[in-house]
């Protein structure tokens, strides 16, 4: 479906936006509101509190943005309050998610003269410091490093006149909910500024945060049915552990020329893929928490304009990114959030354009696609695994995907005898020693091998001794790993059989 059925019939010339903004929406190829922007704009532009509800990629960021330019051009600042004093804060749950909007801030005030500032963590702190001691009008920010610039005294908040919370929700999730109230209580009250809210999905807990530190907002929900665009295709494939990997490849093999994003649960894992996918001659990029934030800056801008075909991440890159025409997001692992699965896969399909969410739900995460269904509201599309959606691979140790296998080890021979032939039983261990030395000089080596040797040279040793249980007593620990997978296995049948598989 083409992008602008997704816009409404309203020009942003209509509205009463500052020439400045006009001119700036021109440049950037923006002329009719998305939904969000229709139905936010005229409340806020009114002086009205707005709290928002939306699928990511509906526009909303450019909603408060502009909200926030036409109010701070229509009023004169408090100069009284000195050149420390911010005009307008946005606070952002990730990193990720401020530098993004920073960088649509930074294209749709270019004709003004309003100054923008960005602060986040996991970089250094002297450009960041140096822009603050420039003074700013706007400041965009995490809230750690924005509390930690405060706490230092490089500007004040006596003068807000604007404040936005983006991904409201994702705040609580991170524990930032104490971090927001000490910025909230630091400002004017909130009859003396414009306060929006926004979020992709809208908790009991973020409408009280909202009611407790917003000025009667109106509230505003654009969505379809479920939370998920319509536009997306959702598919979902059974695959044991072991199966995974191949699975994938086969997948990608058919996607030439797509832009793909593949999600995981854990670091190690996104690595693992990573190197595969290299060795399969893919151009790829892995991303999660522990990469440098100028690495993954770059990563970010490379696989947005085309230069990796793939990304490999964890939800550190599911909110808040708008990397356009992503065609493909695979979830190797369900998440356990039903949440991160509506934020992962909506790094496609975004504003109108269609998608594809492909999701494995292996052994280990099946259960997750319960709440996950119920949470979206609808069942995803199951598909058969055939032969050929396997690629044979040839993976390192290091390589496999799945719960590491119980070391076993090797078998402890019995070597109590009966007390009252103890002397000629070690008497006659001894021979064999002797024997199996002189034909095997591998004896005392702890290999089946050695063992089996020694073992047939004292059977075809003469033996006065009475009866004894075999030496080799079985490794109670060596059925344990096949115990497990058959465990599996039947979890994984009764899951399938369980959602009409």
């Amino acid at each position: 479906m083409d992008n602008a059925s997704y816009l409404t019939d309203q020009p942003f010339t209509d509205l009463d936006l500052a020439p400045e903004l006009i001119r700036g929406l021109e440049t950037a190829g923006f002329s009719h509101c998305t939904q969000i922007q229709q139905q936010a704009l005229p409340l806020a532009l009114a002086g009205k509190d707005v709290a928002g509800q939306a699928q990511t990629g509906t526009g909303k960021s450019a909603a408060f943005l502009l909200a926030i330019f036409n109010r701070l051009l229509r009023q004169s600042p408090h100069t009284e309050h000195g050149t420390k004093s911010i005009r307008a804060v946005v606070l952002a749950p990730t990193r990720e998610l401020a530098i993004q909007i920073h960088r649509d801030a930074t294209q749709l005030c270019k004709y003004t003269a309003l100054r923008m500032g960005l602060v986040y963590g996991g970089t250094g702190y002297q450009d960041q410091t140096e822009a603050l001691g420039h003074g700013v009008d706007i400041l965009i920010g995490t809230p750690g490093r924005f509390i930690d610039f405060y706490k230092q005294g490089l500007f004040d908040l006596k003068a807000v006149q604007v404040l936005v919370l983006d991904e409201a929700d994702r705040m609580f999730d991170l524990g930032f909910i104490r971090d927001i109230r000490y910025v909230l209580r630091r400002m004017p009250p909130p009859d003396e500024r414009l306060n929006m809210l926004f979020s992709a999905t809208m908790s009991r807990r973020v409408e009280e945060l909202a009611y407790e530190h917003m000025n009667d907002p109106i509230s505003i929900k654009i969505e379809s049915e479920t939370p998920v665009a319509d536009q997306l295709i959702e598919e979902v494939y059974y695959p044991a552990n072991e199966e995974k990997l191949g699975l994938l490849v086969g997948l990608l093999k058919k996607l030439a020329g797509e832009r793909v994003l593949i999600f995981c649960n854990m670091r190690g894992t996104t690595e693992k893929i990573g190197r595969l996918l290299d060795r399969q001659k893919y151009s790829v990029g892995v991303l999660s928490g522990d990469v440098p934030q100028k690495k993954r800056e770059r990563l970010l801008a490379e696989f947005t304009l085309g230069r990796l075909q793939m990304l490999v991440a964890t939800d550190v890159a599911a909110r808040g990114l708008h990397i356009p025409s992503v065609s493909h997001v695979f979830n190797f692992d369900l998440p356990q959030d039903p949440e991160d699965y509506v934020h992962r896969i909506g790094r496609t399909a975004r504003a109108g354009a269609s998608g594809h969410a492909i999701s494995f739900a292996c052994e280990d995460h099946a259960f997750s696609l319960i709440d996950i269904e119920s949470f979206i509201g609808h069942t995803l599309n199951k598909q058969e695994i055939l032969p050929q959606d396997i690629a044979p691979l040839k993976t390192s140790h290091q390589d496999k995907v799945g719960k590491p296998q119980r070391k076993i080890e090797p078998p402890i021979p019995n070597r109590t005898p009966d007390a009252s032939t103890r002397g000629s039983a070690q008497r006659q261990s001894a021979n064999v020693v002797k024997t199996s030395v002189s034909e095997n000089p591998s004896v005392g080596d702890t290999s089946p091998l050695a063992t089996n040797e020694s073992r047939t040279v004292a059977e075809a040793a003469p033996s006065t001794a009475p009866y004894a249980p075999p030496s080799r007593v079985e490794n109670p620990h060596s059925l344990a790993p096949c115990l497990r997978g058959a465990c599996r296995r039947l979890i994984s049948r009764l899951t399938k059989r369980s959602l009409g598989v």
